[in-house]
């Protein structure tokens, strides 16, 4: 639709990909364009993890579950992809989230990747000595920071570890942003060199 607005006349684009299939026609219809250049004021466009983070958004406030194409108006509106931003948004706006038809596999890499995207699921990968007590005193941070390990994953023989060295990637659950820039602080203070893992 957006490039049928473009050229003023339906046009056809090339196949993608996306979590958004239900609307992801690769025309716009003979008959739904004429009415879309007559009555719609605005078309906008949104990313896949802002489709993912709004169907996580109706998930958890809502109790909602809304596939890709039926999230996608929440996710413009979330992102201000629209003119309808800050103090010219009305009073009354209605956002229109619609089908339900989501594989259940889908929808679980939707959640981490939703959770992922909120800060409240992060993987550091950590450079430690490989001697008896350095985990300790690296899980001794991160539980003092309130963080929750749930996964973790040793390597002494790649990304460029030197003998008698380690790395642990180190996947955790946390609050959310604030708390993760607190916990990257202290392992940084504690002289950890650390990065995330994306």
């Amino acid at each position: 639709m957006v490039a049928a607005h473009t050229e003023h006349h339906p046009t056809t684009v090339a196949s993608a990909t996306t979590i958004a299939d239900g609307i992801a026609v690769r025309r716009a219809g003979d008959i739904t364009y004429p009415v879309v250049e007559r009555y719609v004021d605005e078309i906008v466009t949104v990313e896949e993890d802002e489709i993912a983070s709004a169907i996580l958004v109706l998930l958890e406030r809502e109790k909602t579950l809304a596939e890709g194409a039926g999230a996608t108006a929440l996710a413009a509106l979330l992102n201000r992809k629209t003119s309808l931003t800050g103090r010219a948004l009305p009073a009354h706006t209605a956002v229109l989230v619609c089908g339900g038809n989501i594989d259940v596999t889908l929808l679980s890499r939707i959640i981490e990747r939703g959770l992922v995207q909120d800060g409240r699921l992060i993987r550091l990968r950590i450079h430690l000595l490989d001697k008896p007590g350095a985990l300790q005193e690296l899980t001794r941070v991160i539980a003092s920071h309130r963080a929750n390990i749930v996964d973790t994953f040793y390597n002494r023989a790649y990304y460029g570890v030197n003998l008698g060295d380690t790395t642990i990637d180190i996947t955790m659950e946390t609050r959310g942003r604030d708390q993760v820039d607190e916990l990257l602080a202290a392992l940084t203070a504690e002289g950890y060199k650390h990065s995330r893992v994306l």
